[in-house]
Parts: C-alpha cells; structure tokens; sequence
C-alpha cells in the first residue's frame, strides 16, 4: 500500500466524534497528494454508528473497525499497540490522528511503538519531492513552523476545528475485525485502564470541538458571574461552549477543562468572543488561531485588543447581556 494513508478516528460511548470527520479530511489531503488511497481506523468495543457511514463522503475509501472488550473506552496502551501493529501490517505512508485531549495521549505512544518522530497540533499539511510537510505554530503561536517529515510512516495530528471537513465521495467499504491484542491488565487494554469518564453537562460542547467558545476571565469579579457568559453562550442555540483563562481556573471559578490557553486547552474555533480577559500571552497561545476575536474589555490598552478583529470597550457587565438579546433575536 505504498502512499496509502491512515486516518485514526476517535469514538465516544459507540460515536464518532465531530473531530473524526476533520481527520479523514486531512488525510485525504495527504492521500491525494501521495497517489495512495486513505483508510479510516476506528477501535471500539463493537459496532460504531453516528457517522461512521458517512466517512466515504469525507474521503476515506475503507472504513476498518478493529474490536475489543477493552475498547468500548479508550485504553492506552491496548489502542496503541493495535494501531502500531495495524501501521505496519498496512505499510501505510502517512498516520493522522486528532490533537485533541485523547489524540495527544494516543499519538506519542503509538509514535514510541514505531520508532518514528511525530508531528503533533499541526494546522496544515502537504507533500513536496515525495515527502510529508506540515506546519505548527509556535513560539505561543506567534510564529509558523514549517516542517519535513524523513521518517516513515509519518505520523502528524491536527488541531481541532482548522480542517473543515470537505465533501469529497469515496467508497467509503466497510470491515470489521477482532483486535488481538495479548493479555495484561484491563482484559487486553493494558496496565492502565479508564475507569470513568465524567462528562460534561448534558448538551455542554467541550471548548476544543465548539465552534463558538465564549471565555470569561478575571473581569467577571466573582465565579457567580459566569452565568452571564452561560447565557451568552445559550443564545448560540447549542452551538457555544464557555471556555476560561487561567486566572480563574485556577481560583477555582471553572474546572480545568474550561481553560483555553498554553496550559489549557488550544482552540480554533470560527468565533472567539473574549470576555474581561486581559490578555496574556499564555491565554493568547491558546486561541490565537480563531478565525473571528471579539473581545469585551473595559480596559482600553488590554493586549487582547491587539489579536482582537472587533473589541467593545466597556462594562462587561452592560455589554453581554445586550448582546445576549441581540443574539437570541437573530436565532429567533
């Protein structure tokens, strides 16, 4: 399968999740580039639904399932000895996997496994004179790195929300097969083993995936005051997630898995709506690749107004439930 690529999907609870659609896509990109064909890999306990059929129209020529017991959560070190063993069976070009929380984990093992270096939150991909590019930010996104992969594989994961997905009709050929993965720890999963997964709020959208992500920092005074934004959000009709600095993480305001910044979480989302955020380079870090920045400061110098494409100076607390209203009216 010389030139062929692999795109690694992630499921949750027997669904692929949104990102999974973003890395079949920039495999295509690969694929394409490569002259080779793109497999889509999903593990799970059993059969996966919630677009799993759909993968054909992103690009992926065959959709492989691998089971096992130990699948139905993720389990590091069962998944990356399976995908490593698939890797090589295959003979594949090129790896994707998704940067997010689960992808970074993933990835490194699996690039450990098969002795060959990983690219990790990349934001483009391409191929020159045969060999597999990609660019990162870096330096807290002020800068783009631009890097060769020699290596073979190559194995890269892209950052949420910068591939759109792209309607690019493929078979999209289904298999199923059992993973045999040795025994140990958690029935085949490994020493380490996901005991619980403690989701978010039914209908809350992780600040990762969100295609709007409204972030409060230490402006709103008081954590009570983040109800403004939940609102704020709201108005979205399911489309926000609420996202935070570290400031108020670590005050104790919003669980770490709100925080959007160097330490937190990196986001790309279309729209960006900071609120009484300052503005530090280690926040910016975190959300500087948004493709829309609003920012709601009541201090004019702010250096968030400085990443910011539209900035309102004023009381937060006066701006955003206006805003608010004016949203709600938009979405009827």
């Amino acid at each position: 399968m010389s030139g062929g690529v692999l795109a690694v999907l992630e499921q949750r609870d027997g669904a692929l999740r949104k990102v999974s659609h973003e890395v079949v896509t920039g495999a295509r990109r690969l694929g394409d580039a490569l002259g080779g064909t793109v497999d889509a890999l999903v593990l799970a306990a059993g059969a996966v639904g919630g677009g799993a059929d759909q993968l054909g129209a992103f690009g992926a020529d065959k959709v492989i399932t691998l089971t096992h017991a130990a699948f139905a959560r993720y389990a590091p070190e069962g998944y990356s000895r399976a995908i490593a063993e698939h890797v090589r069976a295959g003979g594949y070009r090129a790896v994707v996997f998704a940067a997010s929380a689960t992808g970074k984990d993933l990835a490194p093992r699996v690039a450990a496994r098969l002795g060959v270096p990983l690219a990790q939150d990349v934001t483009d991909v391409g191929v020159e004179s045969g060999a597999v590019t990609v660019v990162r930010p870096v330096y807290a996104g002020k800068a783009l790195l631009k890097l060769k992969l020699a290596a073979s594989p190559a194995l890269v994961s892209l950052r949420p929300n910068v591939f759109t997905p792209v309607q690019r009709p493929k078979a999209g050929v289904a298999e199923s097969a059992a993973a045999a993965v040795p025994g140990g720890g958690g029935g085949g999963g490994g020493r380490v083993t996901v005991r619980e997964i403690k989701a978010a709020q039914a209908g809350a959208l992780d600040v990762a995936e969100a295609p709007i992500v409204v972030s409060g920092g230490r402006g709103l005074k008081e954590p009570a005051n983040f109800k403004i934004l939940e609102e704020l959000a709201g108005a979205f009709a399911g489309a926000a997630a609420v996202g935070a600095s570290r400031a108020v993480v670590d005050a104790g305001w919003r669980p770490h898995a709100d925080q959007v910044g160097q330490t937190g979480k990196t986001v790309s989302p279309t729209l960006y709506i900071a609120v009484g955020i300052s503005g530090a380079i280690q926040h910016l870090a975190g959300m500087r690749t948004a493709k829309v920045i609003v920012a709601i400061n009541k201090d004019k110098d702010a250096p968030i107004f400085k990443v910011a494409d539209y900035g309102i100076v004023g009381d937060l607390f006066d701006v955003v439930p206006k805003l608010t209203d004016e949203i709600r009216k938009l979405h009827g």
